[in-house]
């Protein structure tokens, strides 16, 4: 009766943090969807929203990881268990990553607004922002369903949302190198556009917390990286 009362309360415990998780996942994908928009139409108060939304992304990670230390403390969880609760630390710390990107493609909204606009590249990465909002859509409800063939298929997909970025990084090299007054604004977006392929990277680390969640494997490691550029903005 004792170890049913834990097991119970474990579970209580479990579906709070699952919550935040949920709640946090959708502020990721608004952050994603609303700083690649702000780009697009140019739009500074949009941008300063996603600035600020930020600290809430933060706040939730560390009150999820309070929580999840709080249940490893209190419930000493099974092996079983205990990988559900580090598999939400993870995750948590994924989206954090994905939320910061958001933040750091807002800040650059300003800035490209006072310059010429070069093509139709904010419309690309916008798109290519919203392959990775879908992917990370599916992430999440691949987690909550526990369904690894969805979270597989989010992880094939990463090498779209790659295959867009190489195209980008393409053209930005070209509009360089056919007007030297393109160089600073083709800078500011290919690290925009780098921001979305490590976000796509992040949902894909989601996806496969999820494959190891379920099956208790890792996915396999033939996963493709598709980036074929030489160098990488992080940050």
């Amino acid at each position: 009766m004792h170890e049913q009362h834990i097991a119970s309360a474990f579970d209580r415990d479990l579906e709070g943090i699952q919550a935040q998780i949920m709640k946090m996942g959708g502020l990721v994908e608004a952050a994603i969807r609303e700083s690649a928009l702000s780009l697009d139409t140019r739009d500074e108060e949009l941008a300063e929203k996603v600035r600020a939304a930020d600290k809430a992304i933060d706040a939730l990670e560390e009150l999820i990881n309070e929580e999840a230390a709080r249940v490893i403390a209190l419930r000493a969880p099974t092996a079983g268990d205990l990988r559900l609760v580090l598999t939400v630390i993870k995750i948590s710390a994924n989206l954090e990553r994905i939320g910061d990107y958001g933040k750091n493609m807002a800040k650059r909204t300003s800035v490209l607004s006072q310059m010429a606009p070069v093509s139709d590249s904010t419309g690309a990465l916008r798109r290519m922002a919203r392959e990775v909002e879908l992917m990370l859509k599916d992430a999440l409800d691949a987690y909550v369903q526990r369904d690894p063939e969805l979270a597989t298929s989010v992880i094939m997909r990463d090498e779209d949302v790659d295959q867009m970025y190489n195209a980008l990084f393409r053209e930005f090299l070209t509009f360089m190198m056919e007007d030297p007054r393109n160089i600073s604004a083709c800078m500011h977006l290919h690290f925009i556009a780098k921001n979305v392929e490590r976000m796509g990277d992040h949902v894909t680390s989601i996806a496969e917390q999820v494959v190891y969640l379920v099956t208790g494997e890792h996915p396999e490691e033939a996963r493709p990286k598709a980036d074929k550029t030489s160098y990488a903005a992080e940050r």
